[in-house]
C-alpha cells in the first residue's frame, strides 16, 4: 500500500492540528525534525475540522491548515469538513 504523507512547519499554530491528525488516523506517523512535522500514514489520511475544533476548543476553518503546510504527497480531497489524502490504487 502507498503511503501519502502532510508536513507542518513545527509551531504552536500547527500542535493542535497534528495532534487531531494523529487522533483520527491511528496507524499515521509523525516524524519530528528541527521546525518541521511530517506525518506518514499507509494509504489515506483525514483532517476533520470537528476534531481540531473540540482540541482548540472554538471554530477552525480547515483552509488554515494552508498557512503552516509545508508539503504533502497524495491526492487531496477537501470540503468544509475534511482534508483527506489518498492514492487511487
Amino acid at each position: 500500500m502507498s503511503k501519502v504523507f502532510i508536513a507542518f512547519q513545527d509551531n504552536e499554530e500547527s500542535r493542535p492540528v497534528i495532534e487531531a491528525i494523529l487522533a483520527d488516523n491511528p496507524e499515521a506517523v509523525a516524524v519530528q525534525s528541527p521546525g518541521l512535522v511530517k506525518i506518514d500514514a499507509p494509504g489515506r489520511l483525514v483532517v476533520r475540522r470537528e476534531t481540531i475544533e473540540e482540541i482548540v476548543g472554538r471554530p477552525f476553518d480547515l483552509q488554515q491548515i494552508q498557512v503552516n503546510l509545508v508539503t504533502l504527497s497524495g491526492r487531496v480531497d477537501e470540503d468544509d469538513d475534511e482534508f483527506s489524502l489518498s492514492w487511487l490504487n
